[in-house]
């Protein structure tokens, strides 16, 4: 398997290289809260368990999931194009460039990877895949920039290149991501034993947050109850002290 390497960066932009040690996460340590009591600092702990939860899982979500996936060498660029609305079939595009297109971006950051949006709802939703003809050195050529006004057309294949191109339309993102898969040879991305740890971290953090939010609820419904109780008590006071 392909050895693992990673860098998360803006969108498509970099082709520095990667390194995996940035996105080590320290184990958050839970605290404990004692059965009937509660203490005053509830939602400050709630906040810190959110926020924690919150970075982790945008951390995970980057490197792990449908779409990270080591590209093989022959793979020398991608462009993708379709509507910037959902509607007549550009929905599955749509997820697979925001779920899975970053993924594959995070894994292999020296593969160019271009995006042309387009305003034209009834036009074509097209994946170019790029690949390095066998035996061939390094393929010189240049890219537009991501568009999303059009302007970014998929460019034609260079002198030992070869383009495969997916058509994406009114298909859903899980089977345009198969079809990248199946034609490109990617090698899926697997957990290591720490990202399972890591996961296993916000699956607790996830867990502590629905109690503090269940525990937060019942002390909000007893407020209102207090409250409710108190305004019937001056009510009926201020109704006694009229009668006398």
């Amino acid at each position: 398997m392909p050895e693992r390497s990673g860098r998360q960066a803006k969108f498509f932009e970099t082709d520095q290289a990667p390194r995996r040690d940035r996105y080590q996460v320290p184990t958050p340590r839970l605290i404990q809260s004692v059965p009937g009591e509660r203490s005053s600092s509830i939602d400050i702990t709630m906040v810190g368990v959110i926020k924690r939860m919150n970075v982790l899982r945008s951390i995970l979500n980057i490197r792990l999931g449908p779409g990270a996936a080591v590209l093989p060498q022959d793979v020398t660029r991608i462009h993708m194009e379709f509507a910037k609305n959902i509607e007549d079939g550009h929905m599955g595009p749509r997820k697979f460039f925001k779920e899975n297109l970053p993924r594959l971006k995070f894994w292999n950051p020296s593969v160019p990877m271009i995006v042309n949006r387009t305003a034209n709802q009834h036009g074509p939703s097209t994946l170019s895949l790029y690949f390095r003809e066998g035996g061939t050195g390094a393929t010189e050529f240049t890219m537009p920039s991501s568009s999303t006004k059009g302007h970014a057309k998929a460019p034609e294949p260079v002198e030992g290149e070869r383009v495969v191109t997916i058509d994406m339309k009114n298909r859903r993102s899980e089977m345009i991501l198969k079809d990248f898969m199946d034609t490109t040879g990617a090698v899926p991305v697997t957990p290591t034993p720490q990202e399972e740890a890591e996961l296993k971290d916000l699956a607790e953090l996830h867990k502590r947050s629905e109690i503090d939010r269940e525990i937060g609820r019942k002390q909000q419904e007893a407020r209102r109850r207090e409250a409710a109780m108190l305004a019937q008590a001056r009510s009926e006071a201020a109704a006694l002290k009229a009668g006398d």
